[in-house]
């Protein structure tokens, strides 16, 4: 496919400006895919607003956004189980398939990842990308392509409630009612547990807590969370907690409300990236941490959860806009974080 396309650039802190670009030709083992829906991540927001994460500073033009849906329009010579007009979910990091953690499946940990909107890698804020055949994962008929974008956060939350060992009989509090709170809670529901609790600030996130299935909600702007979850376990603890903060205090928090022996999920990232805890309390309690870094071999079973209805990820979506909106979209998301769960930008 010859010519050009459109992408949505930053062009310093909080800033964006349109260029052309070649679309680009699939090699062999690529699709072409023409983008549809691409979800506003925690991180693009934190690049906008700052320019880096952490070692990873962003240098413009640099394209945004790492939640891509959309349809194959081209395929490539080896390309055997995709075909143009097929409607796919992106994966959005190309590993190398030869070090210690991919040879062993833990793909995630590859030292030598290609990810989407990872600087210097452009993301997906464009119409086409070219991408593995692999790691475009066809969509059920009764998925969206809204939907298929949506797939990476959620393989975030599956990815923590698999690391917390979540399941039948438990009961799980989630730190935090943003999209990845929000995905982490509905997991925790697909995999079984039986009550799931999450904390907030925000009433309107406790809403949609609430609105996409959790047993309960706290607002920490009103009561103590950890006696809130004494008082809903009467005095147990819960035997899962998964924090999506990413702050001491809601950290500290999961350590006091958890009972002896449980798991704790660390998913969200701290802004100074160091914390100071009670690790007497932690060792006397006999805690296991486990963390996260994106995901592995999610994809398939987010998909099927979502085609069967287990999982409303269109209900995680708060806001729209067009392509053509893509700095309003970016400063809106900056500006009213209370109102605003998940952004979503369509083309």
């Amino acid at each position: 496919m010859n010519g050009t396309m459109k992408a949505a650039a930053m062009d310093g802190i909080g800033k964006i400006r349109y260029l052309r670009k070649p679309v680009p030709s699939p090699k062999p083992d690529e699709v072409l895919v023409k983008l549809e829906y691409v979800g506003v991540c925690g991180s693009d927001i934190h690049y906008y607003e700052t320019g880096a994460i952490g070692a990873y500073v962003v240098k413009p033009p640099f394209v945004l956004g790492h939640e891509p849906g959309g349809t194959v329009v081209e395929v490539g010579a080896n390309v055997k189980h995709l075909a143009a007009g097929d409607r796919v979910a992106l994966e959005p990091g190309k590993t190398c398939g030869h070090c210690e953690f991919c040879r062993t499946g833990r793909y995630n940990l590859c030292p030598d990842v290609v990810f989407f909107a990872t600087p210097p890698v452009d993301g997906v804020f464009q119409e086409y990308v070219a991408h593995p055949e692999e790691l475009c994962f066809k969509l059920p008929e009764n998925v969206s392509t809204l939907e298929g974008a949506l797939i990476e956060p959620l393989a975030v939350g599956f990815h923590a409630a698999n690391q917390g060992e979540a399941g039948p009989g438990q009961t799980a509090v989630v730190m935090g009612a943003g999209c990845i709170g929000l995905v982490s809670m509905m997991a925790l529901r697909d995999r079984g547990v039986s009550r799931v609790y999450v904390v907030d600030l925000m009433r309107k996130r406790l809403d949609k807590a609430l609105e996409l299935g959790a047993d309960g909600v706290i607002d920490a702007s009103l009561e103590d969370p950890v006696l809130a979850v004494q008082r809903l376990t009467e005095g147990a603890g819960c035997d899962l907690a998964i924090e999506t903060a990413g702050t001491e205090t809601t950290t500290r928090q999961c350590i006091d409300m958890v009972k002896k022996g449980a798991n704790i999920v660390l998913v969200g990232y701290s802004a100074s990236g160091e914390m100071k805890l009670p690790m007497s309390l932690v060792l006397d309690k006999e805690l296991t941490f486990k963390t996260v870094f994106r995901y592995r071999h999610i994809y398939p079973m987010a998909i099927d959860a979502v085609a069967a209805g287990r999982v409303n990820l269109k209900g995680v979506v708060t806001d729209i806009f067009d392509f053509d909106d893509v700095q309003e979209a970016m400063d809106k998301s900056v500006s009213d974080k209370s109102n605003i769960v998940k952004t979503v930008i369509r083309f």
